[in-house]
């Protein structure tokens, strides 16, 4: 039996180990998928405070739908509760300024002898808005529009801003290189 299926029927049984059993197999992952939003630790620990507490709350209305499913909806969970908190903080800054990000080739940057700390670490460097369009444009797979409603703002801002975060990465990646070099 996979352990997605194994955690929903203790919670199903109402069994005490539940909760902890669902923290030690995702609170590692669902803490990445938070660090790809929020960058400060005591941030961090609050969005997943408030995420673990959505999905204890509300485990009870989620539908199965094969393996992966599970993980899924806590990736949605947390993502919603980083947008939230991005929102709610006002910390959500869209540039609107062309001055601020040069236009960079839509080449990818060169990333050969740099870690997958080194690119999370240049991740975390972009403004909060760019982080977060970047984020559900290239990892969580959303369109412009759908970036928009989520957030708020026009599908050309979204796009705009992906640009904007791709060409401001492509620079944090370059400049680290030539640290390594």
């Amino acid at each position: 039996m996979n352990n997605e299926r194994h955690i929903l029927q203790l919670f199903a049984r109402g069994d005490s180990r539940a909760m902890d059993v669902l923290y030690a197999e995702f609170a590692d992952y669902m803490a990445g998928v938070c660090v790809r939003y929020v960058t400060q630790p005591d941030d961090i620990r609050d969005v997943l405070q408030e995420a673990l507490i959505k999905v204890f709350s509300s485990v009870g209305t989620f539908k199965y739908r094969g393996e992966g499913s599970l993980k899924a909806w806590l990736t949605r969970v947390v993502v919603n509760e980083a947008l939230m908190f991005l929102r709610e903080k006002k910390k959500m800054l869209f540039v609107d300024s062309e001055r601020d990000i040069p236009d960079a080739p839509d080449e990818p940057p060169d990333t050969s002898g740099l870690t997958a700390d080194m690119v999370d670490e240049a991740l975390r460097q972009l403004p909060d808005g760019y982080r977060a369009v970047f984020n559900l444009y290239a990892i969580e797979g959303k369109s412009h529009k759908e970036i928009a409603e989520l957030l708020g703002i026009k599908p050309d801002t979204s796009a705009s801003q992906y640009h904007r975060a791709k060409a401001m990465l492509a620079r944090l990646l370059s400049k680290r290189k030539k640290e390594t070099q």
